[in-house]
């Protein structure tokens, strides 16, 4: 009930929440023989603790959330500066800590292991006996879904990675924030995935709209240069060079200023995180409220997207590094798309949560409308009673008989269009209507996508459920995440001839009709 409740809240009103929660956060490295009372008793001695976790990375660390900024403050005052014979330190006072035991054999027999909160996901071969042990495909996925989303606690520390960032940016732009946007906050993030957070200056701006009295107008005196680009650029190498030099556990800063969206990288070891800093991107965190939105709306759609990005990983449909592959974006947008084209449909069209939008929905970026409502409650429930294991048979089928080579995907009308241009797979950008966001993907990797959605579609229309759980053998969801290897090369490279070809229609309409009887009786079950 507590997770249903925070879900009914706006994107702004969490992202505005845990930004607050992360600037009354410390994160402490923690001795090895660790009493977790003493710690508690001990920091309390500052102020009142509201929450705090342990986790394991390099050595064990503790997340400490404070009630009060001030507690910190006085924590800072009793910290020392390390002692360090061979090495002379940057004397930057962050918010990381180092706690050692001043008499350590005395307290050793105290000492009782803390709980752990895992920061990573377990791998699909130890997740696939724990889905046939399920008693439904729905259930399968909904153990997936407990399994990969970000738990609590991992939230936590991505907003707190982005507010020790924060503590840099303010000394040179003391009104900046440093905010998460994509997986971090929009309800599909895995354990483990890495954190995208940008540079904002919006709330500097606020203060221009103040009403201004008396006879002058008062500006600052500001350095200009002739492009935002030139000055995103700038503001980034500086950031990037704080951080590489003076930062506590940044290593691995990659200043990457002349990509399309110039970008910082780097590793934050204390938080274990692969972090990507860029500055304000508008769109981006329109997007990440859309599918924030849709995740919100009906259990499902987060619990297919789950399933779907970790079977499209198996397969190798999806990469971590980029190429000419299905990104999870484009994934995702496939899953919204399809859950639009239900009857009735899951999810509205972005034109129907825009019809919901009053005058604060309103955003204009750049000339482009990025205007959708945001109170969650303004939007009817779907009367879709469809059940997951529908769900996942459908869409395997839905994108083995789509017409890809004809047609483009538009999550705007929720509808299928004639092909702009020859890309072979064509998602419009949900904001940016003349992009495509999946511009990337080539004909071979497109190919392969159907291959992989038939051969799914084709194992479970025609698997005997009961029989499988007798003989022990892997059924449903879990049949679908082990790869098809060379026993099954044949069956996939007779699913994708005539891809793109006439061929196409009578090779899926045979599909079809043979397996439709089947595919009733899997449902049934």
């Amino acid at each position: 009930d507590a997770e249903v409740n925070s879900r009914k809240k706006t994107f702004t009103e969490v992202q505005t929440e845990r930004l607050e929660q992360a600037e009354r956060t410390v994160l402490i490295k923690c001795p090895p023989k660790l009493s977790e009372k003493k710690l508690l008793q001990y920091l309390s001695s500052h102020g009142k603790i509201n929450s705090h976790f342990f986790f394991e990375n390099r050595g064990i660390h503790a997340l400490i959330e404070f009630s009060e900024r001030n507690s910190i403050a006085s924590l800072q005052e009793v910290t020392g500066i390390p002692r360090a014979a061979e090495h002379h330190v940057v004397p930057y006072k962050s918010r990381l800590f180092t706690f050692t035991l001043k008499n350590p054999v005395s307290q050793a027999a105290e000492e009782r292991p803390v709980r752990l909160s895992p920061q990573s996901h377990i791998p699909v071969n130890e997740l696939i006996p724990k889905l046939c042990q399920a008693d439904s495909i729905s259930s399968q996925m909904y153990i997936l879904l407990n399994e990969y989303q970000l738990t609590e606690e991992n939230i936590k520390l991505r907003f707190l990675a982005c507010s020790l960032v924060r503590d840099f940016a303010r000394a040179y732009f003391p009104d900046s924030t440093v905010k998460p946007f994509g997986s971090s906050v929009n309800t599909f993030g895995k354990l483990g995935c890495d954190v995208d957070m940008f540079l904002d200056f919006r709330d500097a701006q606020k203060h221009v709209t103040k009403m201004r009295k008396g006879p002058f107008e008062v500006e600052y005196q500001m350095k200009r240069l002739p492009t935002e680009r030139l000055a995103t650029q700038k503001i980034l190498s500086v950031i990037g060079d704080c951080l590489d030099n003076f930062g506590p556990g940044y290593t691995s800063v990659q200043k990457i200023l002349n990509a399309r969206c110039p970008v910082v990288k780097f590793s934050h070891q204390p938080t274990g995180f692969q972090c990507d800093l860029s500055v304000s991107n508008s769109i981006a965190i329109r997007c990440s409220e859309l599918l924030y939105i849709y995740g919100c709306l009906d259990s499902r759609v987060r619990a297919l997207v789950f399933s779907l990005r970790c079977w499209a990983r198996v397969h190798g449909l999806t990469n971590s590094v980029p190429g000419t592959w299905i990104t999870n974006f484009s994934l995702t947008m496939l899953i919204m798309f399809f859950l639009q084209k239900r009857s009735p449909p899951i999810i509205p069209t972005l034109d129907q949560l825009k019809e919901l939008a009053d005058e604060k929905d309103k955003h204009v970026i750049g000339g482009h409308d990025c205007s959708f409502v945001s109170d969650l409650s303004k939007i009817k429930p779907t009367k879709n009673t469809e059940t997951l294991d529908e769900l996942l048979c459908d869409f395997f089928e839905y994108f083995g008989n789509f017409d890809f080579r004809k047609n483009s995907l538009n999550l705007r009308k929720g509808k299928e269009v004639n092909k702009p241009e020859s890309s072979p797979l064509y998602i419009w950008n949900p904001f940016e209507q003349d992009l495509n966001i999946s511009k990337n993907v080539n004909q071979p990797q497109l190919e392969k996508f159907v291959a992989v959605a038939r051969e799914s579609a084709w194992i479970l229309q025609k698997e005997d459920k009961t029989q499988q759980m007798i003989n022990k053998e892997p059924w449903g969801l879990a049949a679908v995440l082990i790869p098809f290897g060379k026993s099954n090369s044949n069956k996939i490279k007779s699913r994708t001839k005539g891809i793109g070809s006439e061929t196409i229609k009578s090779l899926l309409d045979s599909l079809k009709l043979s397996s439709a009887n089947n595919l009733q009786k899997a449902v049934g079950k």
